[in-house]
């Protein structure tokens, strides 16, 4: 085991090995915020082996139980996921498995689309060019910590023509015509700078520069630790990868937990953590805990 110690009150956890077992000494109801990409089906064999289609399901529902045991009452998990392609269709194993987990007590909350900016071009007989990543929220119960204000965006040129000659429709609460519920009052954007950002992230995708072949930006992280968690909380990816959740995190100031089956994806994070030169870290090995440490040098 793997532990970093930036401040004081801030650490990182590296957990090399397999997650399904690091996850099982992590004690109940422990963590706020749960962020990670696993190993999409039949992909990235040389590094993880690659998961079938047809068992990943099976694979993943005793990690997502896990999962389920150490999230908070009030937190959150984001699954980024995305179907393959299947003999000119596309697979379904994404949405058996959020009927699985549903099954599991988990609560299919909200969907967020993570649209790649700069994905790669490309030509096929029978579709186009994938631009796009799901991110999936789910929680154990309906009332979980969510910092909206933390990720509100300019409201945009919009405003100023829209709001500039408001009917009396506009000065008063306009229920939807479909019956849905939801209802609009154009008026309380009246002298607003900012506003509440979509379910759709705009993101580039960062690959060459992170040792990874699946890494995604720090930017994808970053929004959703700034939207459910605050600092000093605890963030867990139980795929770490090139360590991008962590990083961010403690840039964020959030206590973070990162487990990797891959000893050298291991080695490079601790190496990017140990990178700052304000704050120099020395690597030592206690054979009593069978721990690597790393410290802040005195």
């Amino acid at each position: 085991m793997y532990k970093i110690f930036e401040k004081q009150d801030v650490a990182t956890e590296i957990i090399p090995g397999d997650c399904l077992d690091a996850l099982r000494n992590m004690p109940t109801d422990s963590v706020d915020l749960i962020f990670t990409s696993p190993p999409y089906a039949d992909q990235r064999k040389s590094t993880y082996g690659g998961i079938h289609p047809d068992k990943y399901v099976k694979w993943f529902l005793p990690i997502s139980e896990e999962l389920l045991r150490v999230l908070k009452p009030t937190g959150t998990f984001v699954l980024n996921i995305k179907e393959k392609v299947c003999d000119g269709q596309r697979s379904t194993y994404v949405l058996e498995l959020i009927l699985e987990m549903r099954k599991q007590g988990w609560l299919w909350t909200e969907e967020f689309i993570w649209h790649k900016r700069n994905c790669y071009p490309g030509k096929w007989p029978n579709r186009f060019r994938d631009a796009w990543e799901r991110l999936l929220q789910f929680n154990k119960t309906k009332k979980f910590h969510m910092y909206q204000e933390e990720v509100m965006v300019p409201t945009g040129d919009w405003a100023q023509a829209r709001l500039r000659n408001l009917s009396e429709t506009d000065k008063t609460r306009d229920n939807s015509r479909v019956g849905s519920g939801f209802g609009k009052n154009i008026s309380n954007w009246l002298d607003r700078d900012m506003a509440y950002p979509t379910n759709v992230l705009h993101l580039a995708t960062e690959c060459n520069n992170k040792k990874h072949p699946a890494a995604f930006p720090e930017s994808l992280p970053e929004w959703f630790i700034k939207l459910f968690t605050r600092q000093d909380d605890i963030v867990l990816d139980p795929f770490m990868g090139s360590g991008t959740t962590c990083l961010v995190a403690k840039r964020l100031n959030r206590n973070s937990i990162g487990m990797e089956i891959s000893p050298e994806y291991c080695e490079m994070v601790i190496s990017q953590l140990n990178e700052p030169a304000k704050d120099q870290l020395t690597l030592c090995f206690e054979e009593k805990n069978n721990e690597c440490l790393v410290k802040r040098n005195a």
